[in-house]
């Protein structure tokens, strides 16, 4: 029986999110890469999983794809999954899903919570066509990043770190016309959820808590 890859998505707050599938997935496989083995480890033992777990991050060194590679090669069934959500969407998971794709692995995806999704769901902007922008740069290029969000005509995505979100507000009430609305979303499906919407100006206004994990979507630019 050939091996696979299964891309499986975690919860992104609550873990009544979860799928059954997801759950079986983890349990059946023999083992799940994990971008943090502890945040990993926290879940499996609510569930009661005790597949072994290998890290795959940023920072993981060639090595720990071609060993990856090899159990998969060796006939071992492996799960792919992230802190929280889907892997692939700005994390590195995409890379290791295109180098076991060219080596003619089968990759199923497990689909389930997205904060992205989560966030488009929620924002009342047209999504019959949307960009996601992945994290503004902490400085280079910075400044380039909300102008081409400012220019996008379309509904417009991205991600946040608390450290940066007021900025952000702020470059977006600086290059937004006076009407144009923004949806923040504050720490999706946990128990701060919050969401906030309004012109950017508007926003600033009001007291958003420089914690947590935020997801921004934008009203396309008015034509």
């Amino acid at each position: 029986m050939a091996s696979e890859l299964y891309i499986v998505s975690t919860p992104i707050g609550n873990l009544q999110d979860m799928t059954v599938r997801a759950i079986e997935t983890l349990k059946k496989v023999d083992f799940i890469v994990c971008e943090d083995t502890r945040v990993t480890h926290t879940l499996l033992k609510h569930f009661e999983i005790s597949t072994p777990t290998l890290s795959y991050h940023h920072h993981s060194p060639h090595k720990r794809v071609q060993e990856i590679t090899t159990l998969l090669e060796e006939g071992k069934n492996v799960a792919l999954v992230t802190d929280a959500g889907t892997p692939g969407i700005s994390d590195p998971g995409n890379q290791l899903v295109a180098h076991l794709g060219r080596q003619g692995i089968r990759i199923t995806p497990v689909p389930g919570p997205s904060a992205l999704v989560a966030a488009l769901s929620v924002c009342g902007f047209s999504t019959d066509r949307f960009t996601f922008f992945g994290f503004p740069p902490h400085k280079n290029k910075r400044r380039q990043f909300f102008q081409t969000v400012a220019d996008t005509e379309h509904t417009a995505a991205f991600f946040e770190s608390p450290y940066r979100i007021h900025k952000a507000i702020q470059e977006l009430a600086n290059l937004f016309e006076s009407t144009r609305q923004i949806c923040v979303c504050r720490e999706l499906t946990k128990t701060f959820e919050t969401i906030y919407r309004g012109t950017a100006a508007k926003i600033q206004e009001m007291e958003i808590p420089a914690k947590g994990e935020f997801v921004l979507v934008c009203e396309g630019k008015r034509t």
